[in-house]
């Protein structure tokens, strides 16, 4: 990789190309190199030469793959691998995936030409909550030793563009890149043993830790400035690593208090190095200036009697809120803070407790400098930022949801009611009976369980739960969990049920002013789902029990799925039933005189809702988004979003601006406009419907399923290692029982990218008003995210490839008629896409996305066709373990490079 083409004008990609030739010369030796070069050359000339290869393929193209050994092929896959990986940093670092406009301060000037105001904008942002949510969904391929390895690098970049020689500790700064590059070629890609529920807390924990703690009052700083006050703390993470037992049997409550008193622990010691800073720095003396009462107040009660501190109010009142700190840090964990100090005190109760002490240090300084006419003191700096950190994380650092299947609550809660002799036979009741007799439950305080009973191990651990729930809420407080998704919901039953759990445990509390601690969130997930949310959300918000609730918390969550969805109807009417549910549920809410907040469960991939977190929040319904939305962040993502602190903050900024726009701009769309593009897409999506029913579930359902497992690496993705959670929910082959995550990471290995555009490309060629397609795609936003994100993943696919996994199929005339509809699927969606958009080729209207993909398509061929015969030896029968360590390299070296494949 030493002589890059002119392919890309990115220098770090060349820089860090040249750096990897070089470690790939010295560790893999001058044959491994040459041999790796003539390949890299080949594939990039092919490339150049039919335009890029998308649609096409390779077939006759001699890379030379044939002449390496099987050692020689794992050594490639991971010069290839790296070379991606490096060249995603490059682009992270140039900004490729930046978005115009995506400021906080870019969408108040729009706002402010729109005549929208700042008292309009600050009355928003009090009713606000954006919260980006972790999820340990199994797409990152890549341990996390390579992700350090990798934020190494990144950070001595950054040393480089400022012109530095050398590191803080000595070393030069381009030979430590070096040796980085050296340090990832010798680290191990894959890991050997499975993942735990406790591996996947102490990841997203180095993420909470590491970038968003830091990252996030630096953010509000930000934009304090550009609205000239302060901003209420309207942006806080959340996860589901730890509490997401939906179909993984491995998170149980032992699972919650790890990863509920690991996150404890974190804020607490980021808390007190914070505090021991500024210790070290408010050396303010009162023989200079007078110390404010509240202060002084502080000092006194700190017990901190050191001479040399005498004179200095500021730092004996740090001491004492340090000391209190240090009992928190015991009480809540159980364990001594790292740095314990000279002092006792008393823990404190809860994060407002500790957020008034520096409130009352903060209001110190801005006295003192209101006497002195506006002085410099006041203005936040560390202390700001950390008064602003306790606002955001509190002490539990990120609100952990539950998530359990409605299946699970319905055969527990009918175990509950059997013991206590309340009904024999739930589960045969029907519906209404089942809500008349909850409701009739939830009314009453006396409890179901009885400590002499016993049940079955299923009831025992979702009792656990909701009792580690309750214990959670009397150590760290409310705010470490919030929200109980129900995943499948499909009747209000399904909610009610909940809330008897919880009423079990006493986070919800029956009379005449119902409560409940914990939201109950029901998750739409199938297109048939999403038909019946406004009907079963108005059902919900008819019972007064729940209306007092949802009032006295302002607003009722729901979540819809796009995983699912598009497993189930295919991309567009996925897309279009989401937009659609979201819109019908608004009218419910305003009836009901109830906040609604929209939980969006969206992957990395576009066929599980990936794409542009900023276009896909403006592209909402008007007048859905009412400042408060929730999203899934997930595997790949996380780092790629979240990887530093400087796309951390360039991420989380899109949202908030994006989500101020949604909340506050008129509607783009005219009355009738919006009457008429939403029939039109009606239309597209029930086609683009029957297109991808009859591929995916038609009468030889079994010969599809056939043909999926035999041409993609779905068995052999199952040896990554890189989730806790089963791949399937059941041991059935059947479509629908797959998780979509192995659904789509199985088809964007084999390069087809199906679940991102299968059925619309039939659904365009069949619509006869083309000049219509062409105005929603110029003038509709969100018609235009769904284009420009289907656009994305055709540019990636490539039918040639594809071909050659087809070939895997030993069925010859089940190939024949599979592929056949797939590739001519293909042809239609991307002759269709370019129609509409008025483009003469994929990407035309997006040079940067553009040079990016093309810069990795020469890079990715040649995997695939190794990955290809590796699976052909292994299927036939080739034991040699290389064989199977090639396969699942080349899955993580492909999954690298297409950075959202799952």
């Amino acid at each position: 990789m030493a002589d890059l083409p002119a392919i890309t004008n990115n220098p770090d990609i060349r820089f860090l190309g040249k750096l990897l030739g070089d470690v790939i010369r010295a560790y893999g030796g001058e044959k491994l190199f040459e041999r790796t070069e003539h390949i890299r050359a080949a594939s990039v000339d092919r490339h150049r030469s039919n335009g890029g290869g998308n649609g096409n393929g390779s077939a006759d193209t001699d890379l030379g793959l044939e002449r390496l050994d099987i050692d020689e092929t794992l050594d490639f896959v991971r010069g290839f691998m790296l070379f991606s990986m490096l060249a995603n940093l490059a682009e992270d670092r140039q900004g490729v995936a930046a978005e115009q406009g995506a400021t906080v301060d870019a969408a108040l000037k729009r706002l402010a030409a729109e005549g929208i105001g700042h008292d309009a904008v600050m009355n928003q942002l009090d009713q606000s909550l954006i919260a980006p949510v972790l999820t340990a969904h199994p797409t990152e391929v890549r341990r996390k030793s390579m992700i350090d390895h990798r934020n190494r690098i990144a950070a001595l970049m950054a040393m480089k563009d400022r012109g530095l020689d050398e590191t803080p500790e000595g070393d030069k700064v381009e030979e430590a890149i070096l040796r980085q590059i050296a340090l990832l070629w010798q680290t191990r890609v894959l890991r050997r043993e499975r993942l735990y529920v406790a591996d996947e807390v102490e990841t997203a924990l180095s993420y909470l830790r590491d970038v968003f703690l830091p990252a996030l009052p630096a953010l509000y700083q930000r934009w304090d400035r550009a609205l000239g006050a302060r901003t209420p703390s309207f942006l806080r993470p959340g996860s589901w690593i730890g509490g997401d037992r939906d179909g993984n049997p491995f998170v149980t409550a032992d699972s919650l208090r790890t990863a509920l008193g690991k996150a404890c622990e974190a804020v607490l010691g980021y808390y007190l190095d914070a505090v021991h800073a500024l210790g070290a720095e408010l050396s303010i003396s009162t023989d200079l200036a007078p110390a404010d009462p509240g202060v002084e107040s502080l000092a006194d009660a700190s017990g901190d009697t050191a001479a040399s501190r005498s004179d200095e109010p500021y730092r004996r009142a740090l001491s004492g809120i340090y000391a209190r700190l240090v009992a928190t840090h015991l009480k809540l964990t159980g364990k001594p803070a790292p740095r314990p100090g000279p002092l006792k005190g008393e823990a404190y109760d809860g994060p407002q407790a500790f957020r008034a002490d520096l409130v009352a240090i903060a209001h110190g300084l801005a006295a003192e400098d209101a006497v002195r006419h506006g002085g410099p003191l006041a203005t936040g700096g560390a202390l700001g930022r950390l008064i602003r950190a306790v606002e955001t994380f509190g002490f539990h650092l990120a609100t952990l949801d539950l998530r359990q299947n409605s299946a699970v609550h319905e055969r527990v809660v009918a175990e509950l009611l059997k013991v206590a002799g309340v009904e024999d036979d739930y589960l045969a009741l029907d519906e209404a009976a089942r809500t008349v007799l909850l409701r009739a439950e939830l009314s009453n305080a006396r409890p179901l369980t009885s400590s002499f009973a016993e049940y079955s191990e299923e009831t025992t651990g979702e009792l656990n739960i909701v009792r580690a729930a309750a214990e959670a809420h009397a150590r760290y407080g409310a705010g470490c969990i919030t929200n109980y998704i129900v995943s499948m919901a499909q009747s209000v039953s399904d909610l009610l049920e909940i809330n008897l759990l919880l009423k079990e445990v006493g986070l919800y509390r029956p009379g005449d002013g119902p409560s409940a601690a914990i939201m109950a969130v029901p998750l739409f997930e199938t297109i048939g789902d999403l038909e019946a949310a406004p009907g079963i959300m108005t059902e919900w918000l008819a019972l007064p029990e729940i209306v007092a609730i949802a009032g006295k918390r302002g607003h009722q969550e729901v979540m819809i799925g796009y995983s699912d969805s598009n497993k189930d109807g295919g991309y567009l009417t996925s897309t279009w039933s989401l937009s659609v549910a979201s819109t019908a549920l608004k009218p419910v809410f305003e009836k009901a005189g109830i906040g609604m907040q929209l939980f969006h469960g969206r992957g990395g991939a576009v066929g599980r809702g990936g794409g542009s977190s900023f276009a896909a929040i403006r592209a909402q319904p008007f007048g859905t988004v009412q400042g408060r939305i929730r999203i899934t962040e997930q595997g790949e993502v996380i780092a790629g979003k979240y990887g530093t602190r400087e796309s951390a903050m360039a991420n989380l900024e899109a949202m908030a601006s994006a989500t101020l726009l949604a909340s506050l701009e008129p509607d783009q769309l005219s009355a009738a406009d919006t009457k008429r593009f939403g029939a039109a897409m009606t239309t597209l999506s029930d086609a683009a419907f029957m297109a991808y029913r009859d591929l995916v579930y038609n009468d030889d359902a079994q010969g599809f399923r056939t043909f999926f497992r035999q041409m993609t690496p779905l068995t052999e993705i199952a040896g990554l290692n890189i989730g806790s959670r089963p791949a399937s929910r059941t041991k059935s082959d059947r479509i629908e029982d797959l998780r979509a995550i192995p659904w789509v990471f199985s088809w964007a290995q084999a390069r087809v990218m199906l679940p991102g555009w299968y059925g619309v490309g039939q659904a365009l060629a069949g619509f006869e008003d083309k000049g219509l397609l062409r105005e929603m795609a110029e003038s509709w936003p969100f018609f235009a995210a769904s284009l420009a994100n289907m656009e994305q993943v055709i540019a990636k696919s490539d039918m040639g490839i594809a071909a050659r996994y087809a070939a895997l199929v030993e069925d010859a005339s089940l190939r024949d008629t599979v592929f056949g509809q797939i590739k001519s699927g293909w042809g239609q969606a991307h002759d269709g896409l370019l129609a509409a958009t008025g483009q003469s080729r994929l990407l035309e209207k997006h040079p940067a996305l553009e040079t990016s993909i093309r810069l990795r398509l020469p890079y990715i061929e040649p995997l695939n066709l190794l990955q290809i015969e590796l699976i052909k030896r292994r299927r036939a029968g080739d034991e040699d373990e290389r064989i199977g360590e090639g396969i699942l390299l080349s899955i993580n070296a492909i999954a690298t490079a297409l950075r959202n494949s799952g």
